[in-house]
C-alpha cells in the first residue's frame, strides 16, 4: 500500500519536504553527536574502565579502538536488514524505532562499570543507527527532485561535521569537569532525551510516495537477488561506494584518534580554548563549509559536466591528501591550519557522493542501495581504521599515532582516484536508473 501524496512535477518538491528535511537534519545531528561523544571522552574512559585495573596494559589503544569498530560492525550489519524492511514497511516508523534504540543505548553507556558492558552498549547504538542510516536519504530523495538533490543532501549531511563537533565539545566539557573522576558519564546521559523526542516527532509525518520526485511508480515490494546484481552492474554505484569506503576509513581514524593525538602532543589552548574543544570547532566550521560548498559546486557544475558529482568529490579528496601529510609533520599551532584544509576537502564530497547513489539507483530499491553502500563502506572503512591505527601505534616503540595517519593519507588518495574514474559513467547511469530495473526484469523473464 503506497502513500496518498500525489506525485509532483519533477521540478518541484513534494508537499512537506522542508519540514521533513528539518526533522531529518536534527536527527542526523543527534546521530553524529552520539557517535563522536565517545571519541571525545576516550582517554577518560580508558582510565576509568581499563587502566584503573591494569595500569600497564600494553594494548589499551587497540581495545579503545575496538569500541568504535564494534559500533560500526553492528551498524553495517543492521543496515542491510533495515534497508530490506524499508522497501516494504513505512519508513518513518522504522526511523522512529532506530532513533529510540540508539538514544536509550547511548544513555545506558554512561551507566556501565566494565569495558565489555560499554562494548555491548555501543553495539546497540550501531543497531539503532543501522535502522536510520539507509532509510533517511531515501525519504529525502522522494521529497526532492534531481535538480536540487545535491544541495539537499549537503544540508542533510552537514550534520556529520557539525554533529561530530558538538559531540567533541559536549564530551570535552564533561570530561573537563572532573579529570580524576567519572564526569565523562554525563556526556552520555544528556544525549538520550533529545533523541527520544525526535523519535516521537518522526511518527507525525506522512511518507512521500516512492519515486515521487522522479515521477516514477515505485510501490513497496520485496527485493530480489537480481536487484543486488543490478547494483553491482552499475559502475557509478560501485565506484562511488569504493571511494566512500576509502574516505570513511580516513574520517573514522581521524575522528576517533584526534583527541588522544592532541593530548600526546601537549597541544596548548588556542584562543583560550582547550585543544579538544578547539578541534571540535575546526571540524564544525571546516566540515560545514566544505559540505555545503561541495553540494552547491556539484549542482552548479552538473549543467556543464555530466560527471560533476564525481569530479568535485575526486578533486576535493586529492587536495586533502597533501594537507593531511603536512599536518602530520607540522607542529602546533601551525598544524591547525592544515587540519582545517584537510577536514574541509574531506567533507567536500559528502553531498555529491550521496547524490550519486540516489540518482543511479531505482527508487524501489533505493533503501537497499544505501544499505549495501553502508555495509561496504564501513566494513572496508571506519570499522577497521580505528583499530588498525591503534594497533600500529601500540607496535611503534614511541606509541606514536603518526605512522597510522600516513596509512590513512594513502587511502584518501585511492578514494580520490576512484571517484575521478567514475565521472565517465555518471550521465549514462543516471539516465538509465528510472527504467533499468523494469528492463532488467523483462530481459530476465524473456531469457
Amino acid at each position: 500500500m503506497t502513500s496518498s501524496i500525489p506525485t509532483p512535477p519533477q521540478s518541484s518538491p513534494v508537499p512537506g519536504a522542508r519540514w521533513a528535511l528539518a526533522l531529518l537534519l536534527c536527527m542526523n545531528l543527534a546521530n553524529y553527536i552520539d557517535r563522536q561523544v565517545l571519541a571525545a571522552v576516550e582517554p577518560e574512559i580508558a582510565e576509568s574502565l581499563l587502566l584503573s585495573s591494569d595500569p600497564e596494559d600494553p594494548n589499551v589503544q587497540a581495545k579503545m579502538g575496538l569500541l568504535a569498530s564494534a559500533f560500526l560492525f553492528s551498524y553495517m550489519l543492521a543496515a542491510p536488514v533495515f534497508g530490506l524492511l524499508a522497501e516494504r514497511w513505512p519508513r518513518w516508523k522504522l526511523i522512529a524505532v532506530g532513533i529510540a534504540v540508539w538514544s536509550l543505548a547511548s544513555g545506558a553507556s554512561g551507566l556501565v562499570t566494565a569495558f565489555m558492558a560499554l562494548l555491548v552498549m555501543r553495539c546497540f547504538v550501531g543497531i539503532g543507527e543501522g535502522a536510520y542510516g539507509p532509510i533517511a536519504p531515501t525519504v529525502l530523495s522522494d521529497y526532492f527532485p534531481i535538480a536540487v538533490r545535491g544541495r539537499i543532501m549537503a544540508w542533510f549531511y552537514m550534520a556529520i561535521p557539525v554533529g561530530g563537533a558538538m559531540g567533541y565539545a559536549l564530551g570535552g566539557y564533561f570530561a573537563g569537569l572532573d579529570k580524576a573522576g567519572e564526569s565523562w558519564r554525563w556526556a552520555f546521559y544528556v544525549v538520550a532525551p533529545p533523541g527520544l523526542l525526535l523519535a516521537l516527532a518522526s511518527l507525525l509525518l506522512r511518507e512521500p510516495a516512492r519515486g515521487a520526485a522522479e515521477g516514477v511508480a515505485a510501490p513497496r515490494r520485496r527485493v530480489a537477488p537480481a536487484d543486488l546484481l543490478l547494483l553491482a552492474r552499475t559502475p557509478s554505484y560501485v565506484l562511488a561506494t569504493l571511494g566512500m569506503a576509502a574516505m570513511t576509513f580516513a574520517i573514522g581514524a581521524f575522528a576517533f584518534w584526534m583527541p588522544r593525538y592532541l593530548k600526546s602532543q601537549d597541544v596548548p589552548p588556542c584562543l583560550g580554548i582547550g585543544p579538544r574543544m578547539f578541534f571540535g570547532i575546526v571540524v564544525a566550521v571546516a566540515g560545514l563549509t566544505g559540505t555545503m560548498a561541495g553540494g552547491l559546486c556539484g549542482d552548479w557544475l552538473r549543467r556543464r559536466f555530466s560527471g560533476s558529482y564525481f569530479l568535485v568529490s575526486g578533486a576535493g579528496m586529492l587536495i586533502s591528501v597533501p594537507a593531511a601529510l603536512i599536518f602530520v609533520f607540522s607542529s602546533f599551532p601551525a598544524a591547525w591550519a592544515f587540519i582545517f584544509v584537510t577536514v574541509f576537502f574531506l567533507f567536500f564530497n559528502t553531498g555529491p557522493t550521496n547524490t550519486i547513489l540516489a540518482n543511479v539507483v531505482h527508487p524501489s530499491i533505493r533503501a537497499t542501495g544505501f544499505a549495501v553502500n553502508i555495509l561496504i563502506i564501513h566494513s572496508l572503512g571506519d570499522a577497521l581504521s580505528p583499530f588498525l591505527v591503534g594497533a600500529i601505534a601500540d607496535a611503534d616503540p614511541s606509541k606514536s599515532l603518526k605512522p597510522g595517519f600516513l596509512l590513512v593519507a594513502a587511502f584518501m588518495a585511492l578514494g580520490g582516484l576512484l571517484w575521478l574514474w567514475g565521472a565517465r559513467y555518471l550521465k549514462r547511469d543516471t539516465e538509465l536508473a528510472p527504467e533499468r530495473l523494469s528492463r532488467e526484469r523483462r530481459e530476465a523473464a524473456s531469457g
